[in-house]
């Protein structure tokens, strides 16, 4: 018969006692302690991935927020000159002069020593502004750019007509006593005048001294895609660069900002800041005509903006006369 074997003594609650016991004990102890590590490892790298990405969050914030601000001070409006449905009697501000004149003959009494920028809406009545808008609409008619801005030259003749540019008075010829009248023509000039008048009293020179200088055009701006660069007039410019004659720049605004079209407003661009004026109809902006004014057009969003550009030039051999009905 074989001999029985003695079950191993048990302590109190069932713990075994002696080595066997022990050993299992030891065993239990490392896996609790290898699993609490574990856990403790999973908590810290959570934490960390959490530091990580709120610290990336933080800082990505902080960069939109200065990128705001940047684009917003490079291309946004930092002061508004001319707000729509102001009433402006007479605004003016004198500037440097750049040293633009310096290397063209002077013309003393009328090349500019005091610099600056003016907007008025006392010069042209609202009344006249929506006559001579209807002067440019009659006459854009016969044509138009296929891309977002449109020019008419009562001087020159020069009409936007597709991607080209026509000789209004040539290329319609008689047709064109059905579309301008005797009356237009004399608005036309009687509107000249008194701007012409106006920048002379705020520049401190003869009137008699200005000549009327080319190009002096309406202009037509929508939201049309540009399809050539004769459409692109949103880039920043000096107008003594691109035009050379120049000495003086006026516009005629002949449509509202807000009202008629969306964008569209003038900026100018100074040293780390920008000065906008909001268009309306009879209001009067002017300026002279070097890279102390620097400036350019926001485009058009919606809607359709009418403007005329009249320029002046103190050199009588870059002068032009009015346009005659022929």
């Amino acid at each position: 018969m074989a001999p029985q074997r003695r079950a191993a003594p048990r302590g109190p609650e069932g713990g075994g006692t002696g080595t066997g016991a022990g050993a299992g004990q030891g065993r239990g102890g490392r896996r609790r302690h290898s699993s609490a590590k574990r856990s403790r490892g999973q908590q810290e790298s959570r934490w960390r991935w959490l530091r990580a990405a709120f610290l990336l969050l933080t800082t990505a914030a902080i960069g939109a927020l200065l990128s705001w601000r940047y684009l917003g001070a490079e291309d946004g409006v930092t002061e508004v000159l001319a707000r729509r449905r102001e009433n402006l009697q007479d605004k003016f501000i004198e500037i440097p002069c750049s040293e633009d004149y310096d290397s063209q003959k002077r013309f003393e009494g009328c090349t500019p020593r005091k610099c600056g920028r003016g907007v008025t809406d006392a010069v042209i009545t609202r009344e006249e502004a929506e006559r001579i808008r209807r002067i440019a609409e009659r006459g854009l008619s016969l044509g138009g750019s296929d891309g977002g801005a449109s020019i008419l030259d009562l001087h020159s003749g020069a009409l936007s007509l597709g991607k080209h540019f026509v000789n209004l008075y040539r290329y319609f010829g008689d047709k064109i006593q059905d579309i301008f009248t005797e009356e237009d023509f004399a608005l036309y000039r009687d509107v000249r005048q008194r701007i012409q008048q106006r920048i002379a009293q705020a520049f401190g020179i003869n009137s008699s001294s200005m000549y009327l200088t080319k190009p002096t055009f309406f202009s037509r701006i929508n939201n049309t895609e540009a399809k050539t660069t004769h459409d692109e007039y949103w880039h920043p410019h000096v107008d003594k660069v691109t035009y050379g004659s120049f000495d003086y720049t006026s516009l005629l605004y002949l449509s509202d900002y807000s009202e008629d079209f969306g964008g569209g407003r003038f900026v100018f661009m100074d040293a780390g800041s920008n000065k906008t004026i909001e268009p309306q109809a009879g209001r009067v902006s002017f300026f002279t005509s070097g890279s102390e004014n620097l400036h350019r057009v926001e485009k058009v969003h919606w809607g359709t903006r009418y403007a005329i550009t009249i320029s002046f030039t103190c050199n009588p051999d870059h002068g032009i006369g009015d346009p005659v009905l022929t």
